[in-house]
């Protein structure tokens, strides 16, 4: 009885969210508070929904951005991308180290902090042949830290009144995983969304070339590197949307729906995160990732500030 209770709660709270009645911090926050009174009724499916969900979701949105305006953004945050990810993977790999965690925990928590969350703890982790208990407690330490931010950055932004074009780019360096970029984004402005969404999927090719380096670092062969191909699909749809395909009514109901699946996507995120495995992991993990996070968005702040 109570597992078919929690089970129309979880739906009952996707229907609100996807109706527009929920925002992201809410959504987000919701999802853990409904793990800590039931236990997830759909935790096999969803880090599946949270693959799939996100990726329809930043492909929507790309219907509402023009090529100019995307190349523009990516030009601007290029320089600050790669400084961030060398930075925040040698410094990994030295704290890592330095306080004697499992070297493919620290290393899949780096590649997580590094450049997109969930999404890069999932490519390399098959590279290193990484364990699945290692890989939920990497992804349940990023989404703690994403969830953090998700309430942080916006108040910090309008604390130091950061233009729509600064706390974009910032949002799309120093948080970690795409959901709670654009999650963040969406309250500050579109302007914001558009640059944070561009930058942040720039950035997630980056996972190319440091799954090369795991495989280099840890020394495994034969391991296939998965490429994010749903960026090809983002790029088209803001083709479409610049040359007026599609009309205009129909790109502005994509865009709306788009939002609200990624708020969907963060309410299944928070229901993700493992109380359990995050104290199975003891406070050195926690530790490196927090440090990490620190350093690329005070780096990143002061980057754009000056």
């Amino acid at each position: 009885m109570k597992g078919i209770f929690s089970k129309t709660v979880y739906l009952l709270i996707i229907v609100i969210a996807l109706l527009g009645k929920i925002n992201s911090p809410s959504a987000l926050l919701l999802g853990f508070v409904f793990v800590l009174i039931f236990n997830n009724p759909f935790k096999s499916y969803s880090h599946k929904a949270i693959h799939y969900f996100l990726k329809i979701s930043v492909i929507g949105l790309g219907f509402g951005m023009f090529l100019k305006e995307t190349l523009t953004a990516s030009k601007d945050g290029f320089g600050l991308t790669i400084f961030s990810i060398l930075l925040t993977v040698s410094l990994g790999l030295l704290f890592t180290r330095l306080l004697k965690i499992d070297l493919k925990l620290g290393h899949l928590i780096t590649s997580g902090t590094a450049i997109c969350g969930g999404s890069a703890i999932a490519a390399i982790s098959p590279v290193i042949k990484a364990k699945s208990n290692i890989i939920s407690i990497a992804l349940g330490i990023v989404f703690l830290f994403n969830s953090i931010a998700l309430f942080v950055f916006p108040a910090i932004g309008h604390l130091l009144n950061l233009t729509q074009q600064q706390f974009g780019l910032w949002c799309a360096v120093a948080i970690h995983d795409t959901s709670s970029v654009v999650g963040a984004a969406i309250g500050y402005g579109d302007e914001a969304l558009k640059i944070a969404t561009t930058v942040k999927l720039s950035r997630t090719l980056w996972i190319i070339p440091l799954s090369m380096f795991s495989m280099f670092l840890f020394k495994t062969k034969g391991e296939r590197i998965k490429i994010p191909y749903f960026i090809i699909l983002f790029v088209l749809a803001i083709i479409i949307n610049s040359y007026h395909i599609i009309p205009e009514p129909a790109t502005h109901k994509i865009v709306l729906m788009a939002k609200r699946l990624l708020i969907v996507t963060l309410f299944i995120v928070g229901s993700t995160i493992s109380i359990k495995d995050l104290k199975s992991s003891g406070i050195k993990p926690i530790l490196l990732a927090f440090t990490l996070w620190i350093f690329i968005s005070f780096f990143s702040l002061m980057y754009i500030l000056n």
